[in-house]
């Protein structure tokens, strides 16, 4: 079995997922970031597959950038310019190449949290 990757964004300020926002995959390389996937979260917070699927997995550092000032904006929670949070960028490992990962983001228009889920 293979490894691989998925996220979700739920909104903990209003209680729900939080659709519509997207999020860039990039690979940490000697050279900087190599963006690898792209996608936007659905209606329930997440992403309609896997953002890093088994055929591509490979273990390595990676960053998850999560687009969250379009969504406070369209949410109407963003607040004045500049945003507290524009883009939340979350930079994590993965060592275990059979494993699933999962980096979910809680997100609020003035902090965030993540962990490590299954």
């Amino acid at each position: 079995m293979s490894g691989y990757l998925t996220t979700h964004v739920l909104d903990t300020a209003r209680g729900c997922p939080a659709e519509g926002i997207r999020i860039v995959l990039s690979r940490v390389t000697d050279a900087g970031l190599e963006q690898i996937a792209e996608t936007v979260t659905n209606d329930d917070g997440r992403t309609n597959r896997p953002i890093l699927p088994a055929e591509q997995f490979q273990t390595g550092t990676y960053e998850l950038v999560f687009f969250a000032g379009d969504y406070l904006r369209a949410s109407g929670q963003a607040g004045d310019d500049p945003l507290f949070l524009n883009q939340v960028p979350i930079r994590f490992g993965m060592s275990d190449a059979a494993a699933h990962y999962h980096v979910p983001l809680l997100l609020s228009p003035y902090g965030y949290s993540t962990y490590r889920g299954s």
